[in-house]
């Protein structure tokens, strides 16, 4: 990893977010290394990379290949299958707070994957809204609760904007 901030809170929190996972639309973590400031995450092998190389024209990371709607369409199911188990299957809800394409990996057959469980937060599944001290995830994507509270509580929908947000870009590329 790259940029190590603070003390490793991030790091581990993502280790502990991605380890409660288990389906077919969420990374799966191999393994990790926490040694000083050595960092490592290792995922299973995502040959495709990230959406974001696919929806933006022109960007440095952009590939030539172009996605027609019905993949972009499963794709699209795909995360909000991911989200859904993110906010209902799991023991405890775990909400993601960086939905975006950067954020979502591909496998070979364009199968999605949710990964980037940095800023993610692990609360009891009864609890309707949570409580955070500062804003959380990426412009563009953060739900207007999230950095103004006087829009309502902090929930699992914050996601479902930042979902929303990504299949504009989906769409618009």
């Amino acid at each position: 990893m790259k940029e190590l901030k603070g003390n490793g809170e991030e790091f581990l929190n993502e280790v502990a977010s991605i380890s409660r996972t288990s389906h077919v639309n969420i990374v799966t973590l191999k393994g990790f290394c926490f040694e000083g400031s050595k960092r490592a995450l290792i995922y299973e092998l995502m040959p495709n990379g990230s959406l974001e190389k696919f929806i933006y024209k022109g960007s440095p990371s952009s590939s030539n290949y172009h996605l027609g709607w019905d993949t972009l369409y499963k794709i699209a199911i795909g995360i909000a299958r991911g989200l859904e188990y993110l906010h209902r299957g799991c023991n405890s809800r775990i909400l993601h707070f960086d939905i975006k394409p950067q954020n979502i990996l591909l496998v070979e057959n364009f199968c999605p994957k949710i990964s980037d469980f940095g800023l993610a937060k692990i609360c009891p599944r009864e609890k309707s809204t949570i409580s955070m001290v500062s804003a959380r995830g990426t412009t563009g994507y953060i739900a207007p609760e999230v950095f103004c509270r006087s829009f309502g509580g902090i929930s699992h929908k914050s996601n479902v904007y930042s979902y929303g947000m990504m299949i504009l870009e989906m769409v618009g590329g």
